[in-house]
């Protein structure tokens, strides 16, 4: 296995693919992950933990629809879920550039 900062990066980065595709941020991390995680070191478990944090986001934007109509909570929360899904894979790309382990928090473990 391989050290490459780099790719980890560009992986963590990729999940901004979906402020222009809209479904980006799961499909190119995924791809990324399953082609390279046995050729790069720490793929698997970065890999891993981007895809269970998407799916995560996808499930919690699914809550947050029929919450719109609870006093507009559902607004709020498509919020706070827009600025978390853009803010904590820069700051983990910038973790995984420094070689830190980076956390995803609120991340539903599908994939273990």
């Amino acid at each position: 296995m391989r050290q490459d900062n780099q790719l980890l990066v560009i992986t963590h980065l990729s999940q901004l693919a979906s402020l222009l595709t809209g479904f980006g941020g799961l499909l190119i991390p995924l791809i990324l992950w399953a082609t390279q995680k046995e050729k790069v070191f720490n793929m698997d478990e970065q890999g891993k933990s981007i895809v269970n944090f998407q799916l995560s986001l996808i499930i919690y934007a699914i809550i947050c629809i029929p919450l719109i109509l609870l006093l507009g909570l559902g607004i709020l929360g498509f919020i706070v879920l827009g600025i978390i899904s853009i803010i904590f894979p820069v700051i983990n790309a910038i973790k995984a550039s420094n070689g830190e382990t980076p956390d995803y928090p609120m991340s539903i473990h599908f994939i273990k």
